[in-house]
């Protein structure tokens, strides 16, 4: 649906986060493609509006305030919160009660959710397995729990409210790849503009998970609902894989888990988990190609 097709968004769409790198690229995309926009965030939003688009400066942790910039919305984009691992005293109001906060203003304004979910949701499997959208969640964070907590706070309002969602667990969300570990997660900006149009455009979503990498050949990540909503990537990292291919880090955490650096922040096990302890010996059997 887009300015294009000639077809006007009765509702419009809330877009929370929409100061954040992410955030501000989405809202100058779909504002380009015809929808109506509230936008949000605890910053100011970082230069003009995009066209037809009205900001509302908003706490998450503040559940009135989200209650009334949802309303009337058809669709809340998720995109706010702590992005990146800090202290979980930092993590838990926003990206915990805040995103119970946004899932009642869905509840009560009957919008669908896109929820910004994160690979540090499973960052705890190796990089030897290939993963299905339903495998064991590991996060590797503090900030990568709130990620599945998020993700099942989807279920629960689905199976409990009927309020239908999607979680795009994204991967490495940049312009570019940076390094080896990209040649595997990267998400390019265009290909996260168009899932998430395909998530407001899709009908009867219920409450689906989809990974959220662009077409790398190197992908860790396969089977989840995109043929549902009729996305697929278009852009590929393997075009860098020449130049990036060499470019690893010296921290033995980071390279043997998908999570990557992550994981390693904190780490405190006196030595990996043994060979055959449950962990990815299992996704083994059951996932890989």
């Amino acid at each position: 649906m887009s300015a294009a097709d000639g077809i006007a968004q009765a509702k419009p769409v809330l877009l929370t986060g929409a100061s954040g790198a992410l955030g501000s690229m989405l809202a100058t995309e779909l504002a380009e493609r015809g929808w109506g926009l509230v936008l949000t965030d605890i910053r100011p939003f970082p230069g003009p509006l995009p066209l037809g688009a009205r900001f509302a400066q908003v706490d998450l942790c503040d559940r009135a305030a989200v209650l009334e910039v949802a309303r009337g919305c058809s669709t809340i984009v998720h995109f706010g919160g702590v992005s990146t691992e800090r202290p979980f005293e930092e993590v838990l109001g926003p990206n915990i009660a805040g995103l119970f906060h946004v899932y009642e203003a869905a509840r009560a304004a009957k919008a669908r959710v896109i929820f910004a979910s994160s690979n540090h949701a499973i960052g705890f499997h190796e990089r030897t397995s290939v993963l299905d959208a339903d495998c064991e969640l590991r996060p590797d964070t503090y900030y990568g729990l709130s990620k599945a907590y998020g993700e099942l706070m989807g279920r629960l309002y689905w199976y409990k409210h009927g309020v239908e969602s999607i979680s795009i667990r994204i991967g490495s969300g940049f312009p570019e790849p940076k390094d080896r570990r990209m040649l595997s997660s990267w998400l390019s900006y265009a290909d996260l503009a168009r899932l998430t149009v395909a998530g407001l455009q899709a009908e009867d979503v219920g409450c689906e998970l989809i990974w959220g990498s662009s077409n790398n050949s190197r992908t860790w990540w396969r089977r989840d609902s995109r043929e549902r909503i009729g996305w697929a990537p278009q852009d590929s990292a393997d075009e860098y894989s020449e130049a990036l291919g060499s470019i690893v880090s010296n921290d033995v955490v980071a390279e043997r888990y998908q999570g990557g650096h992550l994981c390693a922040r904190d780490y405190s096990r006196p030595s990996f988990p043994p060979a055959h302890s449950g962990d990815d010996s299992m996704d083994e059997g059951k996932n890989r190609t």
